[in-house]
């Protein structure tokens, strides 16, 4: 059978592009999911500002729930492209069933919790007496798809880990473009507003999640689903080896449900919704720079674990290297674009001129520090290919840590506005770290592993 890519013999620079590219594409595409239906939103007549902030606070509980997806996914497919490495094909296909069924099983786990709490859920994180209509009407509906949510993003990870970049772009693509046709349908041409564009998204992610199955169950993958031969201790080890992106994401989400609460503090009755508005958007275009960004590294860990696996240490180091310079890269390209396109990118959301102009000042301020981001990202993810959990949670939480307390401090001292500073100090302080970390203990990691030979 030709394999799409082969991860041990192809030359690492053509190979780390052929997955980087796709994955990245992927990622720039599923941003459309959440892109789309807010820009939709944020032009329903009368009420699109409001309804934008509305859907602006589910924005990180949605992310949070899907961030299980990444718990499973992250913690089993490297492992499984490592057993691979070593030629136990047996054992990867034992990861796959397994983290088939966690994925299941969370699904319905977070759907038996999500809708009874959904209501103090949603007033905690940030929306107020006019925004939680909203919130709650979008919330309801997408809770509905967690499983189609959780199989799209979890199964697509193990399409990418046996080299088949190109058929997970294609599945996210899919989704996307249902996204992007069904919205106006379901918003304006059904009168559904908010819940049209839930709607909208369920149905998208189903279309994904299907042809996912449907690949895994075929002939052409190279670790198939099976159904047996599951494992609590394997259970426990993927948790473990995922719980770092896991947590990244997650405490992403308490990010901003934290900024959406401190604006609506610090901003009052007059300001609050405005600025979480703005907020909205200017996470909007931080997704277009952290998803592709995650899309390289993510995808390209399957790269580095398989030749760890398979001790080829100097690949795993070229491709680092091959790795890293896309990363820095693409951040800098957005922020070019950030400074040069804010403004239409903004303008995709709203056509209040006082919120346009925040938002924009917004984005130019959130995206300072995107450089040292991309060092994080791929650092902090090579590192998690390697199984160096401990490593990779430590640099992520301290990054965290550093951004909770300007976004607490700043506001206090200076105003609700300086909040969206955090970002840019956190991005700056937190890569400076691990570049330390990095130069410290990579090199050891990469000999530890040979004497296993």
């Amino acid at each position: 059978m030709k394999l799409e890519n082969d991860l041990g013999q192809d030359d690492i620079g053509r190979l780390v592009m052929r997955i980087a590219l796709p994955s990245m594409l992927a990622q720039f595409v599923s941003v459309l999911y959440s892109i789309v239906d807010r820009m939709y939103i944020g032009h329903i007549a009368g009420v699109g500002d409001l309804a934008l902030a509305g859907v602006g606070v589910c924005g990180p509980v949605v992310t949070m729930m899907g961030s299980v997806a990444f718990w499973v996914a992250i913690g089993g497919a490297p492992l499984m492209s490592l057993r691979m490495g070593e030629g136990r094909e047996d054992e990867a296909g034992r990861i796959l069933a397994n983290c088939t069924l966690m994925l299941v099983v969370f699904a319905a786990g977070l759907l038996a919790l999500a809708i009874p709490l959904r209501g103090p859920m949603l007033r905690f994180f940030g929306a107020s007496e006019a925004t939680y209509p909203f919130a709650e009407a979008y919330f309801t509906v997408y809770v509905g798809g967690t499983l189609f949510a959780l199989l799209a993003t979890g199964l697509n990870q193990f399409i990418i880990a046996q080299g088949f970049a190109k058929v997970a772009m294609k599945l996210v693509m899919l989704g996307a473009v249902l996204n992007i046709a069904l919205d106006p349908v379901f918003i304006f041409g059904l009168g559904l507003g908010v819940r049209g564009a839930a709607a909208a998204t369920v149905i998208s992610q189903m279309a994904s999640a299907l042809g996912a199955v449907l690949f895994l169950r075929g002939g052409r993958a190279l670790v198939r689903i099976d159904l047996g031969g599951y494992s609590l201790r394997l259970i426990r080890r993927v948790l473990v080896l995922g719980l770092t992106p896991f947590a990244i994401i997650a405490i992403d989400s308490v990010m901003i449900i934290a900024m959406n609460a401190v604006l609506q503090r610090y901003g009052g009755a007059l300001e609050g919704d405005r600025l979480v508005t703005c907020a909205t958007i200017a996470q909007s275009f931080m997704l277009v720079v952290t998803m592709p960004l995650g899309g390289i590294t993510g995808g390209t860990q399957t790269v580095l674990a398989y030749n760890y696996g398979a001790m080829k240490m100097e690949r795993v180091r070229q491709a680092q290297r091959r790795i890293l310079m896309l990363c820095l890269g693409y951040v800098t390209v957005m922020f070019v674009l950030a400074r040069a396109a804010g403004p239409l990118f903004v303008g995709l959301f709203t056509r209040d001129e006082e919120i346009a102009q925040l938002s924009f000042w917004a984005i130019r301020v959130c995206t300072l520090a995107l450089l040292p981001l991309g060092v994080q990202y791929e650092w902090v993810d090579g590192f998690t290919a390697l199984g160096q959990v401990r490593l990779s949670f430590a640099l992520s939480f301290f990054r965290k840590m550093v951004y909770f307390l300007a976004l607490f401090l700043l506001p206090a001292a200076f105003g609700a506005r300086a909040a969206f500073y955090a970002e840019p100090i956190s991005d700056t302080l937190g890569p400076a770290v691990t570049i330390i970390v990095h130069r410290m203990t990579m090199d050891k990691v990469l000999c530890r592993r040979m004497a296993m030979k």
